[in-house]
C-alpha cells in the first residue's frame, strides 16, 4: 500500500498509537527511550541518516512551548492562583511534558516522513551488511 492510498486520519491514529505508520501493525518503540530500528511486518526503516529525527525535536518543544502556553492561560484565568504558584507548575510541565512526548514526536514525525515521500525499506544484505532500499 502506498502514501498516496493511507488517508491522513489512518496515519495519524497510528502515530497516536505509535505504531507503524506503513502498516500500523508493530510499535515504532522497543523499550522506553529506544526507537526500533525498522518495523518488524513491512520493514519501513524507521533509524534514518544523522540529522534525520531534528524535526521530531522541533516537535516536541514546539508542542511543550503550547502546552506550556495553554496551562499557564488556564491556571491564571481560570484557577486565578498567583504568579510564583503558576510558574512552579509551568516549570514541572515543562520537565515532564517533554518526556511523556518523546515516542509520540518521533512517530509523529515518522507519519509525516511517510505522507510526503514513503518510508524506505530495510534489507539486510547477505554479507551482514545493512543497507537501505531507495523508495520504490
Amino acid at each position: 500500500m502506498t502514501a498516496r492510498l493511507v488517508p491522513i486520519l489512518t496515519v495519524l491514529s497510528r502515530s497516536l498509537r505509535l505504531l507503524c505508520p506503513a502498516c500500523g501493525q508493530s510499535l515504532i518503540a522497543s523499550s522506553p527511550f529506544h526507537i526500533r530500528h525498522h518495523c518488524p511486518s513491512c520493514r519501513s526503516l524507521f533509524s534514518r541518516e544523522q540529522g534525520f529525527f531534528v524535526g521530531a525535536i522541533l516537535a516536541n518543544v514546539l508542542t511543550t512551548e503550547l502546552v506550556i502556553l495553554l496551562v499557564c492561560m488556564v491556571w491564571l484565568i481560570v484557577i486565578g492562583s498567583s504568579y510564583e504558584s503558576v510558574l512552579a507548575g509551568l516549570f514541572v510541565v515543562a520537565l515532564l511534558f517533554p518526556v511523556a512526548f518523546y515516542h509520540h514526536s518521533w512517530s509523529f514525525w515518522l507519519g509525516f516522513d511517510y505522507l510526503i515521500e514513503g518510508l524506505p525499506r530495510y534489507d539486510k544484505t547477505s554479507s551482514g551488511e545493512e543497507r537501505d532500499e531507495s523508495r520504490y
